[in-house]
């Protein structure tokens, strides 16, 4: 018992990023003023359509210091969008099958970005800066390419909501920046070439996408950048970027020299497929959440916690997660495969491009989702809802190591390397604890605690990130491109542009 104890208080605390509010400024004795409303911050919408939620997150960078705060979030479940009306097209759906129309899909965002703003008391014409679109509904497309009429859905219902088109699209120069951002941008001396935070995107020889939900990846690793300069970890390339919302997507990184001229990281990994789909079929079977579009979400939240389990029980538990994982496939996606997971996919032209295209399935494109249901009923009605979250933690945490372990035999995870986690299957309840663990015991590192990182929101702040990018605010004293322990490449990039 003792040493059980002890060893609990050793272990190292896995970095877990939440979003913090923006400090305030105090004024007397009265209450304070937000920060954002006094000093320069870059202040940008993120509008997310996923399978499970959407989101319009407003994130505020404060341009002297370079870190981004979260100002307010508004989250609606994507399930309550409205059903399509007479005359309207059904273009896609959500993996639980709600249908989806590009009149649908623009009242909602609409709806989500004018209410985020009014909670957050700002303007879209005077205090907004920038709004990035992204979505994780892929399910129901046949191809990567089928994305764009999605995203022009999203374009929609921004431009409904009042969102000027010039604050969706990068500037021509810095003259058409706004004057307050003009001293912070660098817009003059160097050029947006699409590499955001330091890395450029795949393209196959044909200049396809090789995966649907390829900009969701890009998000995320831009937002695990920015979140690990809230901790010690320093997340640059090259890395593993992994985002576990109900879809799965994420980026590997190059390592690039530290004097080589062109100073961007090459993309030479994608994720795709089914991540917390997974731990949403498990707890469907067991009747406490709406059988088809009932997620793990609405039963356990989206915090981590430390709160122990009972030893006793781990062996049981290790069978449940072992006859889940039976049914859960992880590999380089087969060149032949067009849908992964039921995310559309062009594998044969990410082999051909050297791009190791990783997928999570379940079955062949989410075949195998009742059986899970089933083992979940099992599990509550044998051993309640405490084995049933513990079950869950396992089994997510051991997807997360065995997409590391396909990059490992691979080569891709250099001693030099970082691995990061944003999305709700892999930073709620005990999973970033039990992903370390699984870090640890593959030697991969000296101090794996160093190398490893979960953020909370990486979306929104991979929004935020990009939208600096686009426009050029950099902070050369707190860079994120470039590789890990070294210098800021903005005199590199100054020379291209040159």
């Amino acid at each position: 018992m003792c040493a059980r104890f002890l060893e609990r208080l050793l272990k190292p605390t896995p970095h877990i990023v939440q979003s913090p509010p923006p400090p305030s400024i105090m004024h007397g004795a009265g209450a304070g003023v937000p920060e954002y409303r006094v000093k320069p911050y870059f202040i940008v919408a993120s509008v997310e359509m996923g399978n499970t939620t959407t989101k319009c997150i407003l994130t505020g960078t404060n341009l002297e210091t370079g870190r981004t705060y979260i100002i307010n979030k508004t989250v609606t479940m994507s399930r309550d969008v409205r059903p399509p009306k007479p005359g309207e097209t059904i273009f896609g759906e959500t993996l639980d099958g709600t249908k989806l129309t590009r009149e649908s899909v623009t009242d909602l965002v609409r709806d989500t970005l004018l209410q985020s703003h009014k909670e957050a008391r700002l303007s879209i014409k005077d205090d907004l800066d920038f709004v990035v679109r992204s979505t994780g509904v892929v399910a129901a497309m046949d191809s990567p390419d089928q994305v764009g009429d999605f995203v022009i859905a999203l374009a929609n219902g921004c431009l409904a909501a009042g969102v000027p088109p010039r604050k969706m699209t990068p500037p021509m120069s810095i003259e058409n920046l706004p004057p307050k951002l003009r001293a912070y941008s660098f817009a003059d001396r160097v050029v947006f070439v699409g590499a955001v935070a330091g890395v450029l995107p795949p393209l196959g020889s044909t200049g396809v996408e090789m995966v649907a939900n390829e900009m969701e990846g890009e998000l995320a690793m831009a937002g695990i950048k920015e979140g690990a300069k809230w901790t010690p970890v320093d997340f640059r390339n090259p890395c593993i970027s992994i985002d576990f919302g109900t879809t799965l997507d994420g980026r590997i990184t190059s390592d690039v020299a530290r004097d080589d001229p062109n100073p961007f990281a090459r993309t030479i990994g994608n994720f795709c497929g089914l991540a917390g789909a997974v731990p949403d079929a498990i707890v469907r079977g067991t009747g406490l959440v709406e059988g088809r579009t009932g997620t793990a979400l609405d039963l356990f939240g989206d915090h981590s916690v430390t709160a122990s389990f009972g030893g006793r029980k781990r062996s049981i538990v290790d069978e449940y997660v072992d006859r889940c994982h039976e049914h859960i496939d992880i590999r380089i996606v087969p060149p032949d495969r067009r849908k992964f997971g039921r995310v559309p996919v062009c594998a044969d032209i990410a082999e051909k491009s050297g791009i190791a295209l990783i997928g999570c399935d379940v079955g062949e494109n989410g075949s195998d989702i009742p059986a899970l249901g089933e083992i979940g009923r099992e599990i509550h009605e044998k051993h309640g809802i405490g084995m049933l979250n513990e079950v869950i933690d396992r089994v997510c945490a051991r997807m997360a190591l065995r997409l590391v372990d396909v990059a490992i035999e691979r080569g891709m995870v250099p001693p030099n390397s970082s691995i990061g986690f944003t999305g709700r299957a892999a930073i709620s309840g005990r999973k970033p604890e039990y992903i370390l663990e699984g870090i640890m015991e593959r030697g991969l590192y000296e101090t794996p605690n160093d190398h490893l990182v979960f953020v909370d929101d990486g979306l929104a702040r991979g929004a935020a990130l990009m939208a600096r990018c686009m426009n050029s605010l950099g902070k050369p004293k707190e860079p994120l491109g470039g590789v890990r322990g070294g210098p800021c490449i903005m005199s590199r990039r100054i020379k291209i542009g040159k």
